[in-house]
């Protein structure tokens, strides 16, 4: 697993980016009126880091007040934040324009890919990083994908992709896909152990695929059993998330094997996997259980705002986790897991969950961001 950025390279960047590293940065939320939009809109909101100073969307939406363009489709629990209803929203197209008004932009479109990542790299080429929810760029071999506990190294190929950009200050990071949020932080820390095979079944909300009950009725009381580009990314980004770099590139990793199963079910938020692993080295429960109690990131090194305090909370309950009791730990930021026992097949068996739209999508963007700012890679313009 890629190590902690050395405190003598984080200096190192902060005298490269120069900026006010105790200022607020502007943000820009480029996809504001969907649901990961509207999750921004939410968490943002008095944040200590950042204030938004724009928020942009497609032609149809701009030129309106927000709150007129999400009125009869806010799916967030709590209300417009007051900071927000009054904005007027710009045409993401118009990107000198948005890019004018901001110090970097989080990214939740919908969009082909294509049209996807070319956006993003506009917006990082007028000098503006992109933190993104998207998938376009996350295969990309210098664009870092992001797991802040797990592979915060990363953030250093961004050097390599300005380069290849032509910028100074414009790059993209990306988050990895909601899927793989709830097993691989438990998977990471043990790789000591030499993690081998890999059996996954996701259980996913509904919220992944932008709906609510109301706009999906037909997912009460009903399974889905595949869910479009799921499974293939569930195998493939972790070895991403798990791999090092060479020579500027992000160089996967070649294992463990991984297969996934992906099934949309009738719960409003909250991924859950059930997991199943070999290891080379098999260690005990207790061992696994340590780390997992003891295992902290760079960012509660750090103490970032969003990051949890305990990452992975483990439940002796054998009904625990569920997700409509656990998936809000931490603020939706904190992973948990239960049921760890031997298999007959694998070494171990066990379950975890996520919160699919903070940590899994908004609040893991805005996490990465926090990480970017503390370790000098976004700052004023």
């Amino acid at each position: 697993m890629p190590h902690l950025l050395a405190n003598s390279q984080r200096k190192v960047n902060l005298l490269l980016h120069g900026g006010n590293m105790g200022a607020k940065l502007k943000a820009g939320i480029i996809g504001a009126t969907g649901m990961v939009g509207q999750r921004f809109i939410t968490l943002l909101d008095n944040h200590p880091d950042f204030e938004v100073t724009a928020l942009a969307a497609s032609s149809k939406s701009a030129g309106k007040k927000y709150s007129d363009a999400v009125s009869g489709r806010w799916a967030m629990k709590t209300t417009i934040p007051s900071y927000a209803k009054d904005m007027t929203i710009m045409d993401a197209a118009d990107i000198n324009a948005v890019a004018a008004k901001v110090d970097f932009v989080f990214c939740a479109v919908d969009m082909p890919k294509d049209e996807t990542l070319k956006l993003e790299e506009a917006y990082a080429k007028t000098e503006t990083p992109v933190v993104s929810n998207n998938s376009a760029a996350r295969m990309i071999d210098d664009v870092p994908m992001i797991l802040p506990e797990v592979n915060n190294a990363h953030i250093a190929v961004i050097e390599a992709q300005k380069k290849r950009l032509g910028t100074k200050k414009g790059f993209i990071a990306v988050k990895p896909n909601c899927s793989i949020q709830s097993y691989v932080p438990a998977l990471s820390p043990l790789s000591e152990f030499g993690v081998k095979e890999i059996a996954v079944c996701t259980y996913q909300a509904i919220s992944g695929a932008g709906k609510t009950f109301d706009t999906w009725p037909e997912m009460t009381d009903n399974l889905i059993p595949f869910i479009k580009g799921e499974e293939e990314k569930s195998e493939k980004e972790p070895l991403k998330v798990w791999g090092k770099i060479e020579n500027g590139k992000i160089v996967n990793a070649k294992s463990p094997a991984i297969t996934a199963q992906c099934i949309r079910v009738p719960a409003s938020d909250g991924h859950m996997a059930a997991v199943f692993v070999k290891f080379e080295k098999k260690p005990s429960i207790d061992q696994i259980l340590y780390i997992w109690k003891n295992f902290k990131g760079r960012p509660q090194e750090l103490k970032l705002h969003s990051a949890p305090e305990q990452f992975i909370t483990y439940f002796e309950e054998d009904n625990r986790p569920q997700t409509k009791l656990d998936r809000d730990l931490y603020n939706g930021m904190g992973i948990s897991a239960g049921r760890l026992r031997e298999d007959s097949v694998y070494d171990y068996k066990f379950i975890c969950l996520s919160h699919n739209t903070l940590r899994g999508a908004a609040g893991g963007a805005v996490l990465i961001a926090e990480l970017l700012k503390a370790e000098g890679f976004i700052t004023t313009k």
